[in-house]
């Protein structure tokens, strides 16, 4: 596992199955550590150590969304950490327990991508404009229904999920990069991510740290540039039908 420290607060935990990169993260706070997402599989022990060596507990495990790769090793993080709490969007813990109804207020389409329900029952469920510490949370829905992003408000570092892409090129969720395609397969509504990459813009972040890829520091132009491809994309599969 590839750790890297990202300013003051954050570090970056990332493991390279296939050569294709799934990040979690690490954000210090004042009485421990928020560990974002819970990586693939088997990544447990590599976070406790990357927890130790930080010299702070886990305290919150907080989930942008219900994938696999983003929700892995939670069962064992449960089960090492019983006293962290376990935290993640009221919309998507319908789809953790393995609930993958759409409301009717919401684009009639099913979810996408892999998800294997969970018995586990988180101790806080959380909607746009909650505060985990230092962090706000920001409904991003597209990858998928329930998305959640992080906002950390001391140093404006945005945790992402999957609400862009970095590896393959910076995109919003749901635009298609040929060297790294599955969030093009796995986003549940493109129109919806498309509306979620915006509202991040309007963050105005100074750092972007997302599940695939590079942490980008000072992403602005960067986030535009995404926000235009997303946009023309949608555009030509509007003209074609699709």
């Amino acid at each position: 596992m590839e750790i890297l420290n990202h300013g003051e607060y954050l570090t970056q935990l990332t493991r390279y199955p296939k050569f294709f990169p799934v990040s979690c993260y690490l954000v210090r706070d004042d009485d421990g550590l928020i560990l974002i997402d819970a990586g693939l599989p088997g990544s447990e022990k590599e976070i406790l150590a990357a927890a130790k060596d930080l010299g702070k507990p886990i305290t919150r495990i907080v989930l942008t969304h219900a994938h696999q790769d983003h929700v892995g090793s939670l069962d064992a993080l449960a089960a090492a950490l019983p006293n962290a709490e376990i935290l993640m969007g009221a919309r998507e813990s319908r789809i953790f327990a393995g609930d993958l109804t759409i409301d009717p207020s919401e684009p009639q389409t099913p979810p996408k991508g892999g998800i294997t329900p969970s018995k586990l029952t988180p101790a806080r469920l959380l909607s746009e404009g909650d505060r985990v510490g230092p962090l706000e949370v920001i409904a991003t829905p597209g990858h998928t229904p329930g998305h959640l992003a992080l906002f950390d408000t001391r140093d404006r570092s945005l945790i992402g999920g999957d609400s862009f892409q970095v590896v393959g090129g910076v995109a919003v969720s749901g635009t298609l990069r040929p060297i790294f395609p599955f969030m093009y397969f796995t986003t549940w509504h493109k129109p919806s991510a498309l509306e979620s990459a915006r509202k991040i813009q309007a963050l105005k972040p100074s750092r972007l740290a997302v599940g695939h890829g590079a942490v980008l520091e000072n992403p602005e132009a960067a986030i535009r540039k995404a926000i235009a491809d997303a946009e023309r994309s949608l555009g030509k599969q509007a003209t074609h039908g699709a």
